[in-house]
């Protein structure tokens, strides 16, 4: 009997059940899948519309990408200098005195791309020496914090209320971190940092080519319930963002603030540096930011967002990890380089060619 042939997928969420079915283990390019699936503006991981319930795949056609600055001269000889002692190194410190280095792995030389380098130079303002003692500070705290430890399952009690959501791209193609304090949910333990950090990380994955920031969103509205966190859990929030995640941070815009959080603002002031002290936005029109189709009600826009966390939270992480596994699959396969180019990493095209080892083709 001659098999039946299957009707095409129409959607993301169709693929990837009919690859489920057929026993398929593929790496999704969600990207690239999108595009050939002519999946329409503002589609979402599981379709849904009204309400919305799992991350929007692609920015809005109304964000614009920045785009990618020349390096000068002086610039590029620093580069490759940093690149050159990068790409010596085969250990990274530990930060237990008479403790022997640790090895590095390929999660570690994966992470040090062109553009982590040049994030590192930019942060140390071209300062190549320190720029390597940095990187060097990041893949030791990454390694002792345990990032790669966190797993969906660890952290899922954190967020079974919504308290941080990943949803959306602003005006510039960033990805957007939603924290919501009125939905406070568990005690104060180090696991409420690591909940952060973890989130960090997955707003990372979505990261289109091109944009290497994210918008950070934060609703203070009393009605919502909630409080301010104490000074240490801040102090620590903005050392982990400041050390080990430099020029990540595009915009942080802030709503609904009342007196309590502005005197924690005026008490941790002291501590944020003047760089990200510019990119906080306090109470304006968020839509002039985030796109109205693509920002969430509770914050001026337009999208019905509901949080089911039995839903969200495993289309959320399915989503970056296919988008890993993906960066992961095309750095083995362009020869596992440190300092490979993100754009070639993301898989996306610029023009009519394919960004191959940080050149179009």
């Amino acid at each position: 009997m001659a098999d039946i042939a299957q009707p095409e997928p129409t959607s993301i969420a169709e693929k990837v059940q009919l690859d489920k079915a057929n026993g398929v283990i593929a790496i999704q390019d969600l990207h690239t899948s999108a595009a050939k699936l002519s999946i329409a503006e503002n589609a979402t991981v599981d379709g849904s519309t009204n309400p919305v319930k799992t991350p929007f795949i692609n920015p809005s056609s109304a964000s614009k990408l920045p785009s990618t600055p020349t390096l000068t001269s002086d610039q590029s000889t620093k580069y490759e200098k940093l690149l050159a002692t990068v790409t010596s190194w085969t250990t990274k410190p530990s930060s237990t005195p008479n403790t022997a280095a640790i090895p590095l792995t390929d999660t570690d030389r994966i992470w040090l791309t062109r553009e982590c380098l040049l994030r590192y130079l930019r942060a140390t303002k071209w300062n190549v020496n320190d720029a390597a003692t940095r990187l060097q500070a990041t893949l030791t705290w990454r390694h002792e914090y345990g990032i790669e430890n966190h797993s969906p399952e660890y952290i899922s009690p954190e967020n079974a209320t919504g308290k941080q959501v990943i949803q959306g791209y602003d005006v510039a193609g960033r990805p957007c971190l939603y924290l919501n304090p009125g939905n406070q949910n568990t005690e104060r333990t180090s696991r409420q940092v690591e909940h952060l950090v973890f989130m960090l990380e997955r707003t990372l994955d979505l990261m289109p080519a091109g944009q290497e920031m994210l918008t950070l969103l934060i609703n203070f509205d009393k009605k919502l319930g909630g409080e301010r966190p104490p000074l240490w859990q801040g102090k620590q929030v903005l050392n982990i963002l400041q050390s080990h995640y430099p020029e990540r941070l595009g915009r942080a815009l802030v709503i609904n603030i009342h007196w309590v959080v502005w005197t924690f603002f005026k008490l941790i002031n002291p501590f944020i540096d003047p760089a990200t002290r510019e990119k906080l936005k306090f109470d304006q029109d968020l839509r002039q930011f985030v796109p109205p189709s693509q920002l969430l009600k509770m914050y001026g826009g337009d999208v019905e967002f509901v949080y089911d966390h039995d839903v969200y939270w495993p289309a959320l992480n399915e989503l970056a990890a296919k988008k890993r596994a993906m960066m992961m699959e095309r750095w083995i396969n362009g020869g596992k380089k440190i300092g490979e180019s993100e754009y070639f990493l993301r898989g996306e095209q610029v023009g009519n060619g394919v960004i191959e080892n940080g050149h179009a083709s």
